[in-house]
């Protein structure tokens, strides 16, 4: 059967279609089964990667009541597998991206061995250790990354130099650096030691370089940056490159605290 684009709908007989019951675009379906985010499957439409009973896709706006005859690269696409979420402790030194023209690690080349495909959620710069989130779902992924849901991101940076409480505390009321503007950050000096300190940070926003930035901007020089919790989600009892699953329970529970 031809597929149908630019909005038009493919019913199947007795096939399970979407929680409100209707067709999605392929691209929300294709990243709830884990291939990619929306955007990155946007992209692979773009490049003829993606078809439909044997036709290349020349829209994302296709829409359709399951992946039933879809195929990614020549491959069939498998069902939407039961949503999970795993912790991973990145280490530093290594990209969070599937591969890098440089032939630096990334996170893949860091992973554990047994885990099923995953996608991270947000990323870590490369010198930035922490809390790495992963998923089989790009929608809890995307819904996890906006910046409307509001989860919070908790850090802790060892950085060189001189900070007051007091300049910390004012970071609560957002700052301009370079006309960027960084919301509100709940920043506090847990100690010194010598030259350097170490500054715990929470926020919402987790734009590009963010937490070096501003720090820049007080006079700091991040020498090491953590991220310590994405959301009630921790990195407590895990090691430098260890990773598990949340638990389904902890999971819903998450799902159900976002906007």
């Amino acid at each position: 059967m031809p597929h149908r684009q630019s909005g038009e709908r493919r019913s199947v007989q007795g096939a399970p279609g979407p929680r409100e019951g209707g067709s999605q675009r392929i691209a929300k379906l294709l990243a709830r089964a884990g291939v990619a985010s929306r955007r990155e499957i946007e992209r692979m439409i773009a490049e003829g990667r993606i078809a439909l009973n044997g036709q290349k896709l020349t829209t994302p706006a296709t829409l359709l009541d399951n992946l039933d005859g879809v195929t990614v690269d020549g491959k069939p696409v498998r069902p939407a597998a039961a949503t999970r979420l795993f912790r991973f402790y990145k280490p530093s030194g290594a990209l969070t991206a599937a591969h890098d023209p440089k032939g630096r690690a990334t996170i893949y080349d860091r992973l554990p061995p047994g885990l099923p495909r995953v996608i991270p959620v947000g990323r870590l710069d490369f010198t930035t250790e922490g809390l790495l989130l992963l998923t089989n779902d790009g929608e809890l992924k995307r819904q996890l990354e906006l910046p409307r849901t509001g989860v919070i991101r908790t850090y802790r940076a060892r950085a060189y130099g001189h900070v007051t409480q007091a300049q910390l505390e004012s970071l609560a009321d957002g700052v301009t650096i370079d006309g960027i503007h960084y919301g509100s950050i709940n920043a506090n000096l847990e100690r010194r030691t010598g030259s350097n300190c170490w500054v715990e940070m929470s926020l919402t926003e987790g734009k590009n370089r963010e937490v070096r930035r501003v720090l820049a901007h007080l006079g700091l020089k991040v020498s090491r940056l953590i991220r310590t919790a994405y959301g009630p989600v921790t990195l407590d009892g895990l090691d430098v490159g260890d990773a598990d699953e949340v638990s389904q329970n902890a999971l819903e529970t998450f799902r159900k605290s976002l906007r």
